[in-house]
């Protein structure tokens, strides 16, 4: 897939451009239907397909003390856009210039930028432009004055449930696994870069990778089995969440690190995608690093019997 931050930056292509336009946090089962809608549209027209999202959530700048915590980074919804088989993203900076464009303005920059557009596909209630003055009724207004289809996909419903991030942000907020799981398509995962830490871990016995989460949605506090995905491979793991209590100095921030099990690896700099299997128990302080390292060692055997034992990795 080729990433673009700006309509110049777009290759030239023969065909003409269908879009599909929306945050998409989540990648979730409604959006995969206007990303796969749009698809669609540009394989009739032999044309490319182009999802066009932000850099991040518009609320960030707009109204940041009610910005919502995002499901994925920008990193792996980008993956996902590619996994379904779009062309090009299109990855928008939002910032306060960009947010003072009406919703007829955000479009007719569109317009400008790619003269050739066949369609322009998004979910039926999205809303875009200062005060969200744009919606679908205004991008068939467009559509008709421009020459392109617009198209408004209806919410999905799934397991009586309407599809949407927020919905799926309770989920994963009560560790609904399953729940999070059957509104996105596929088993949630918590996905971040590797950075590098206080080698607190290797110290003790236990080498961790060190997530950077910050800015997502994060399940309860506390020590899982999981599984952890990087590049092409999957290890089974046990994922910590929470404040090192036996080990931090006053004042503690929330750490996000994860054992790979029987595997040795470099990962900083990396993703990893941790995928949640099962509450091993809460984080708690120990009297000593010795009893947490006691603890780490049952964890570790507690996670290998768990996930070794199981049929096969996802």
């Amino acid at each position: 897939m080729r990433i673009s931050h700006s309509l110049s930056e777009l290759p030239p292509a023969p065909g003409p451009a269908c879009f599909a336009v929306g945050f998409f946090d989540g990648v979730h089962l409604g959006h995969q239907e206007v990303i796969r809608h749009c698809i669609a549209q540009a394989r009739s027209c032999s044309g490319r397909s182009i999802v066009v999202t932000f850099d991040r959530h518009p609320q960030a700048i707009l109204n940041p003390r009610h910005a919502p915590p995002l499901i994925y980074p920008l990193s792996q919804r980008i993956r996902l856009f590619a996994s379904l088989g779009a062309d090009d993203a299109l990855v928008i900076p939002f910032d306060l210039s960009f947010s003072r464009q009406t919703g007829e303005q955000f479009i007719e920059s569109i317009v400008q930028g790619c003269p050739r557009i066949a369609s322009i596909t998004v979910g039926r209630a999205f809303a875009f432009g200062c005060q969200r003055s744009g919606n679908l009724a205004l991008l068939q207004q467009l559509g008709s004055r421009f020459g392109f289809a617009a198209h408004g996909i209806p919410p999905v419903h799934a397991h009586g449930h309407t599809v949407s991030s927020t919905r799926i942000r309770s989920m994963i907020r009560g560790a609904d696994w399953a729940g999070a799981a059957q509104l996105l398509g596929r088993p949630y995962a918590l996905c971040g870069p590797v950075l590098r830490g206080r080698q607190l871990g290797r110290q003790l016995g236990f080498p961790t990778a060190n997530l950077d989460v910050s800015g997502l949605i994060l399940p309860p506090p506390g020590v899982y089995a999981v599984w952890a995905r990087f590049g092409a491979r999957t290890a089974p793991a046990v994922f910590n969440l929470g404040f090192r209590p036996t080990v931090e100095n006053p004042g503690p921030s929330l750490h996000a690190e994860a054992h790979l099990i029987d595997t040795d690896v470099d990962l900083y700099g990396c993703d990893i995608e941790i995928q949640f299997v099962q509450r091993l128990r809460d984080e708690r302080r120990f009297a000593s690093t010795d009893g947490l390292r006691d603890q780490i060692a049952r964890d570790i055997a507690a996670a290998r019997a768990l996930l070794c034992g199981s049929p096969g990795s996802p």
